[in-house]
């Protein structure tokens, strides 16, 4: 009697044993078990665009082979309510993760910030493209509002000023940020960058820091070479200071839209436009590039000179000569134009 309660007991023991093992084992393989794909990579990326849903995750995850048993990681985000939880973003999944670690990641929106890059740029249209290729903000959004002239007034902007808040570097963002976001993060970095020193500085040459920008716009332009940028803001302050027009080739290519022109052809010349630096005095309503920080720098550092002109050298080094007087310059620019007319550059 009593060795058959034993055996009972035995094997009630020996069923509970195997039952909790069986119970563990489907339990490792639903939140345990390692369930992504990443080939040769230690890690990838993948994005959950805004509005996103939660099968929109799901379809996301499978269609890029990202998990390997979708029915297992379906399981676990029911029951952590992932569904009323999805969070648009970049996340990282790395090799091993299982489905607890990317459904309290996803859920959590745990997400990786984009390292955006941003250069100098000639067009809004470029900034634009350039901005959307890297994070979610849509370039027509991005185009729009920088044009919107209401908008721009509640960040004290104008549609001629807008651009001048664009300054090249790398910055991080959380891939979902939204065009307006984007922007008005760009004003916060905008008003870091000029601290105290630049900001000092540019009182010291009289002009205010969008008047800075608008004439390292034009710089920027104008050479290659960033050892020359400061000798060629320098000219540009001369004829500021005098009082005379600028004269700058680059606001002649801005107002025809043609950034290939190596000839200023007399007849542009007399284009009516604010932007034409040969009919109206003083600076341009605002940039007409997004300029490099070293251009920025040089006009707030510019050479001290009494040069007035310069010309490209006709050796295509990509360095000018300077001039301090109309006819010295006017010698120069021949050298230059007899330079084109030997390699038959008629445009």
């Amino acid at each position: 009697m009593h060795r058959n309660l034993n055996y009972i007991i035995l094997f009630i023991i020996v069923a509970i044993l195997v039952v909790s093992g069986i119970i563990f084992l489907v339990a490792y393989n639903r939140i345990l078990k390692p369930n992504t794909v990443t080939g040769n990579e230690e890690f990838l990326y993948f994005r959950i665009p805004t509005g996103s849903d939660y099968s929109d995750v799901l379809n996301i995850l499978v269609s890029e082979r990202i998990i390997k048993d979708t029915a297992s990681f379906n399981w676990v985000a029911l029951k952590k309510n992932y569904a009323n939880h999805v969070k648009p973003g970049k996340y990282r999944i790395s090799r091993s993760m299982n489905n607890n670690e990317i459904v309290n990641m996803l859920r959590s929106g745990r997400q990786e910030p984009v390292r955006l890059i941003i250069n100098s740029t000639r067009t809004l249209e470029k900034l634009a493209s350039v901005v959307s290729n890297q994070i979610e903000a849509d370039s027509t959004e991005i185009i729009k509002l920088m044009r919107d002239r209401q908008y721009l007034k509640g960040l004290n902007l104008t549609t001629e000023t807008a651009t001048g808040i664009i300054i090249p570097n790398t910055y991080e963002f959380y891939w979902n940020t939204d065009a307006d976001k984007f922007i008005r993060r760009m004003k916060v970095e905008y008003e870091n960058f000029w601290n105290e020193s630049r900001t000092r500085k540019a009182e010291q040459i009289g002009l205010t820091p969008m008047e800075v920008i608008t004439l390292a716009s034009i710089v920027d332009e104008e050479t290659l070479m960033k050892d020359e940028e400061p000798k060629i803001a320098g000219v540009y302050m001369n004829r500021l200071n005098k009082p005379m027009r600028l004269q700058a080739c680059p606001t002649i290519k801005y107002v025809t839209g043609d950034w290939t022109m190596t000839r200023v052809l007399d007849k542009y010349l007399y284009v009516d436009s604010p932007y034409n630096t040969y009919r109206h005095d003083g600076l341009p309503p605002g940039p007409i590039t997004i300029p490099s920080i070293s251009s920025i720098d040089a006009v707030l550092n510019y050479e001290h000179h009494d040069y007035l002109f310069f010309a490209a050298k006709e050796d295509f080094s990509g360095y000018h000569n300077f001039a301090k007087t109309l006819a010295q310059h006017n010698r120069n620019a021949d050298l230059y134009q007899k330079a084109l007319d030997q390699r038959k550059i008629m445009k």
